[in-house]
């Protein structure tokens, strides 16, 4: 068979379940740690300095998957990846990335729309 693998097997999803994990717990370091910089004030930082940071970093995470999501997709459509589930699964990890950025886009524009008419 030339080395290919053909099959899913459970090895493959034990896998994907362990990056899954991996990626849930470093979701759960990140809210903890934008948690941590909301509630300290840190001495010459511009107020909301830590979120701008934060917002950049996740947009950058975002493109980064969106990024390897096309990758994958070149590659396999040149045959240099054969896995027809790990390209699935990048592109999903993209669409559910861009979705979760979409959510936020939208409560951030809802929270500034709030305030205005508070002010007024």
């Amino acid at each position: 068979m030339n080395g290919l693998r053909v099959g899913f097997g459970v090895e493959d999803v034990m896998a994907l379940r362990s990056q899954v994990l991996a990626r849930s717990a470093a979701l759960r370091d990140v809210r903890a740690a934008s948690e941590a910089n909301g509630a300290l004030a840190v001495p010459g930082r511009a107020p909301g300095a830590g979120f701008a940071e934060t917002l950049h970093n996740a947009l950058k995470q975002v493109s980064a998957v969106q990024a390897h999501s096309s990758d994958m997709q070149v590659a396999f459509e040149r045959g240099q990846v054969t896995d027809v589930a790990q390209v699935m699964l990048a592109r999903e990890q993209a669409g559910i990335a861009f979705e979760a950025t979409l959510q936020v886009r939208n409560r951030l524009l809802t929270a500034y729309q709030d305030i205005m008419r508070m002010g007024g």
